[in-house]
């Protein structure tokens, strides 16, 4: 298979999803052209450059770190269409009108490349239909590509063939998308809305049927329908809020248009209450109004009874809660299907229609259940597809049930269930050979592309079997020291066991224990675990210290962290970070002692310690100390370090998180020399092979730092300056004055004339004697009182 190469892209249509699409291009470092049509007004480019301003106001941000923005060059139909050719992927992202799209592509194929991948980011039109406007001889390099909003946090991507397409370019743009844009990919089939759309819609409008029927609020439902049982928080209603109530009723009238045998045909139209709300311009989040609106602080919700907005409450009954906290599976909806509770009857209701439509649908919307459920995961955020949910529920009861409902007409459309869902016998459809294909009637394998080999641990579905845990070389309460033969025998991975990652005093143990014992018996060590990285230091073991005065336990622990920490630094083998998701305090600690990072893409780091009265004194505020000497040594003032601590100094004192890997390197708590990965699963991969190539270049340890100077006393003072500007105009309190001098003071080097040559043991004195002294002071005991009881900062 050749590789895709993408040394240039283009992105037609500079709306909501292209403009971001085009970004998320950009993030992975493509350059891209972003097209629209020659504004009226203004600059011919106006109207693409007002949807490059947009991205810098969107949130979460598009961009992975602003500098990206520079790789984007606006561009209008009118004037640039010649910049195709320098193009090897074209997304087309414009309005879903077939006429539009078709017109287009008559444009721009004089100035297609040949080898060229075209692709559409159309949500639900017929690719097969679009293929028909471009010339025979680039039809092979045509498909869909449907990207989920937002593009840049959202996994999935669908990737639709047409009759016409290239095996070759499928498998390419597949593998190319997988690896550079750290996408989910499915290959659904040209159907109306392909997998995702195709069923979280029709999950939607069962919703609304249902709650219609039963007399439930949209807020109860809302309730009822998010995390409870494994969907997201927006739930229903605030999902079609987010997405656009146009965007929903024109979603729903493609499969209207489209879909005119689908046995559950007669569902498929818009309610009246949203046209009516479409109709008032009430779309959602986009107009601040739709189902739900903000008066002032109060969340309101629209009563169809009263014809209006109320308070929204979102009450669960206690019966339907005490179902809904069942533990087996199977029990809970042999419970949800006894109940004669209006919110029981939704839930079971809305579970029953999905299974139903997707079992009849399943051959003509997807290859294989697997597919299905991943897709629902990916694009939709539920925390198992509906297909798992069957099988964990247990598939011949629930498949019995189904039929009961058909007989007795309760369900939404009397189409039987298919012969293999009634098999005698049947567990399900996910095993550990594969997934069932209603189209094959045979289990279906895991993609077999290369680019799969990277993900040691891929995501799997339930049934599927599960990837090998590894040799398990030392375990303690808080840790695992542990290797893949297969894969990289004489590399070492550490992974923190932890609720959450947190480090207590077994993690530093352990952390002490296995960077020892890895020394010994292997050439290197990743530090790997699935995110968080680690949200920080375990507060209920350092809140029951200072509860019971136990302040030389606790002096003695922050030593043993800086000791961990060190460790890290200083092996005798590579030690590699492998950081996804967050990595606040001492996780950001940690990273930093490692001798390379390799982050994904979302990684959320930083320096979080103030928001609890802290400072870093897991070696943090030492590191920056060393690091702000080294870079003044490379300038031509080595002795001028105060430079390099300021944006260090603001960051900590305003326990600022990296919004990316990027924007991790641009605030100092990465290096630019540590590798970004966009997939996550590729993480312990690529760093098992960082490490061994480190190894294999005969690592030796950095030096000891010594000879360190400091920013000291003047350094303190200039910082208290600007702490005092903020103290007098009320941006920060007494407490945060005092914590943010003592991250200077720890930064500086503590009590010392400035350009005092200190070593990193100084340094660690003073941070781990400031730390102490914090934890002393009762305002800083209530913020991690309060942080503990309410998981939010307290600013006293």
């Amino acid at each position: 298979m050749e590789s895709l190469i993408v040394r240039k892209a283009a992105v037609l249509g500079a709306g909501v999803m292209g403009a971001q699409i085009a970004a998320h291009l950009a993030n992975a470092g493509v350059p891209v052209v972003l097209f629209d049509l020659p504004a009226k007004d203004g600059p011919e480019n106006g109207i693409v450059l007002k949807a490059l301003a947009n991205l810098k106001k969107i949130e979460p941000a598009p961009l992975s770190s602003p500098d990206r923005m520079g790789l984007i060059t606006p561009a209008n139909y009118g004037q640039h269409l010649p910049l195709l050719s320098e193009c090897d992927l074209v997304i087309e992202a414009i309005a879903e009108r077939m006429d539009w799209k078709r017109d287009l592509y008559k444009q721009i194929a004089p100035h297609l490349r040949a080898d060229a991948v075209v692709a559409s980011n159309t949500s639900g039109l017929s690719i097969n239909a679009l293929a028909e406007s471009l010339p025979q001889a680039l039809r092979a390099q045509f498909c869909g590509i449907h990207f989920f909003n937002p593009p840049r946090y959202m996994a999935l991507v669908e990737i639709i063939a047409t009759r016409s397409s290239g095996a070759a370019m499928l498998d390419s743009l597949e593998t190319w998308l997988t690896r550079r844009l750290g996408k989910s990919v499915v290959r659904a089939l040209d159907t109306p809305n392909f997998v995702a759309n195709r069923v979280g819609v029709f999950s939607i409008l069962a919703v609304m049927q249902h709650t219609e029927r039963l007399g439930l609020g949209f807020d109860t439902v809302d309730a009822l329908t998010g995390p409870r049982i494994g969907r997201p928080k927006s739930a229903t209603y605030r999902t079609a809020d987010v997405v656009g109530l146009d965007t929903l009723a024109h979603v729903i009238k493609t499969m209207q248009d489209t879909l005119p045998d689908d046995p559950w045909h007669a569902l498929f139209k818009s309610p009246e209450w949203l046209q009516a709300l479409i109709a008032q311009g009430a779309l959602g989040q986009k107009t601040r109004a739709g189902v739900f609106r903000k008066a002032g602080k109060e969340i309101q919700v629209l009563d169809l009874t009263a014809r209006d907005y109320r308070a929204s409450d979102g009450a669960v009954a206690d019966e339907v809660q005490a179902i809904l906290s069942i533990q087996s599976p199977a029990e809970k909806f042999v419970a949800l299907r006894a109940s004669a509770h209006p919110q029981a009857e939704l839930l079971w209701s809305i579970f029953r229609d999905v299974f139903h439509y997707c079992a009849v649908q399943l051959e003509s919307i997807a290859d294989n259940a697997r597919d299905v459920d991943l897709a629902m995961r990916w694009g939709f955020g539920w925390a198992q597809g509906p297909f798992e949910t069957w099988q964990a529920a247990g598939w011949q009861t629930v498949a019995q049930a189904i039929a009961a409902d058909i007989a007795a007409g309760k369900t939404l459309s009397s189409a039987p269930l298919p012969t293999w869902a009634l098999e005698p016998g049947r567990a399900g459809v996910h095993f550990p050979d594969g997934s069932w294909s209603a189209g094959a009637g045979a289990l279906r394998g895991r993609s077999a592309l290369p680019v799969y080999q990277r993900q040691l641990y891929p995501e799997t579905v339930l049934g599927e079997a599960p990837a090998p845990r590894g040799e398990t070389i030392f375990e303690s309460s808080g840790t695992r020291l542990w290797r893949l033969p297969e894969v990289e025998p004489r590399i070492a991975i550490l992974s923190i066991t932890s609720k959450m990652h947190t480090i207590g005093e077994e993690v530093l143990d352990g952390v002490l224990a296995s960077v020892a014992l890895a020394e010994k018996q292997f050439d290197g060590l990743v530090v790997w675990h699935d995110a968080p990285f680690a949200v920080g230091a375990n507060l209920k073991q350092v809140s029951g210290a200072i509860e019971a005065g136990q302040w030389d336990l606790l002096e003695a622990t922050v030593e043993k962290f800086q000791r961990a920490s060190m460790c890290l630094k200083y092996a005798q083998i590579p030690v590699v970070a492998a950081m996804q998701g967050m990595a606040l305090g001492g996780g950001c600690e940690f990273g930093m002692h490692a001798a390379k990072r390799v982050l994904a893409l979302e990684s959320y780091i930083g320096l979080v310690e103030a928001g609890v009265g802290l400072i870093p004194a897991g070696g943090g505020s030492k590191e920056f100390a060393v690091r702000a000497a080294r870079h003044a040594a490379a300038t031509a003032t080595p002795g001028e370090v105060f430079n390099f601590l300021q944006p260090v100094f603001t960051n900590i004192a305003m326990a600022k998180v990296s919004a990316s890997a990027h924007d991790a390197i641009a605030k100092g708590y990465a290096l630019p020399t540590d590798t970004v990965l966009f997939n996550a699963r590729e993480l312990l991969w690529v760093a098992l092979r960082e490490a061994r190539a480190m190894a294999d270049a005969n690592y030796a340890p950095p030096s000891p730092a010594r000879d360190i100077p400091v920013a000291g006393r003047n350094g303190i003072a200039t910082f208290e300056m600007m702490l005092v500007n903020m103290l007098e105009g009320g941006m920060i309190s007494q407490h945060d004055y005092l914590v943010s001098r003592s991250a200077a003071s720890a930064l500086c080097g503590g009590d010392v004339d400035t350009g005092t040559r200190v070593d990193e043991e100084w340094l660690l004195k003073v941070e781990r004697r400031l730390f102490v002294d914090l934890l002393k002071h009762p305002l800083t005991q209530a913020r991690i009182k309060h942080t503990l009881e309410t998981g939010k900062p307290l600013r006293n």
